[in-house]
């Protein structure tokens, strides 16, 4: 070292400098190279060399291999438009059959006296998804699951040909106008919430979503707070779950309230 050289070394600013320059690149390593991964949610410590690829924004294996665990599949129904046809006769009576073993919750008729859910009129696809999930554990109930862990594919199809048969419960006609709650009738696009009449009947109806017009309140808005919290998430798509998440507790009982309204005797809501 030249004696400009050790005249600037032993000045105290070029010191400074110098170590302050060292310690803030250490601190750097070490926050975006252990602390900032370390907070994602889909990290796990896998090395140094994995954290300098991760930060540096390149694979730690060329092999195309991935350590990351991919979402639990919500449910392993495909729904499909033959789903949605008229059960036979043969179908239908076979149905009656298997729902003695479903009247003391849903009803003698599919009508509900507790806090189960109407299946009189039922759209099919959604009894056949319903019971399917509930036979694979995607949506769970201790009752439901002992039930449905013994019914074949037939069994499933026909016990929905007889639900779709019965009618549906009375109920004020749905018009689309201002009278319909707001999430109802429109929802609230900056919340990412759609309008309920999109999708469940009334007005409009989509594959799979069911009828809920009727429904028990207590039942509507307990599913609406489960799909809130995830412990309910059979829908696919998490469909259900990206609508609700924004919907506060009044909405859900608005919400709740509407469906379950029944029809007056003059026929008007």
């Amino acid at each position: 070292m030249g004696e400009r050289g050790m005249y600037s070394w032993c000045n105290p600013w070029v010191r400074w400098s110098v170590m302050s320059l060292v310690a803030l690149t250490l601190v750097s390593l070490l926050v975006g190279f252990v602390w900032l991964p370390s907070v994602h949610g889909d990290f796990s410590a896998q090395g140094v060399w994995a954290s300098i690829c991760r930060a540096a924004g390149v694979p730690a294996d060329w092999s195309g291999k991935t350590n990351v665990q991919e979402a639990p599949v919500p449910t392993n129904v495909v729904l499909e438009r033959s789903m949605t046809k008229v059960g036979t006769s043969d179908a239908i009576g076979r149905g009656a059959t298997l729902a003695l073993n479903c009247t003391m919750c849903h009803g003698a008729q599919g009508m509900s006296a507790s806090n189960a859910p109407n299946l009189a009129g039922q759209y099919p696809e959604v009894v056949i998804k319903q019971l399917h999930d509930y036979k694979s554990a995607k949506r769970t109930s201790t009752i439901m699951q002992g039930l449905a862990t013994n019914l074949s594919d037939k069994d499933i199809t026909d016990l929905a040909a007889y639900y779709a048969y019965l009618p549906k419960a009375r109920t004020a006609p749905t018009t689309y106008d201002d009278s319909l709650p707001a999430l109802v009738r429109v929802g609230a696009p900056l919340r990412n919430i759609a309008p309920c009449v999109s999708c469940h009947g009334g007005i409009d109806q989509k594959l799979g979503a069911p009828w809920i017009e009727g429904m028990p309140k207590d039942y509507l808005a307990q599913q609406l707070v489960a799909f809130r919290s995830g412990t309910r998430r059979n829908d696919s798509e998490a469909q259900m779950r990206n609508v609700v998440r924004a919907m506060t507790d009044r909405e859900i009982d608005e919400v709740s309230t509407f469906y379950a309204r029944k029809a007056s005797p003059g026929g008007t809501r």
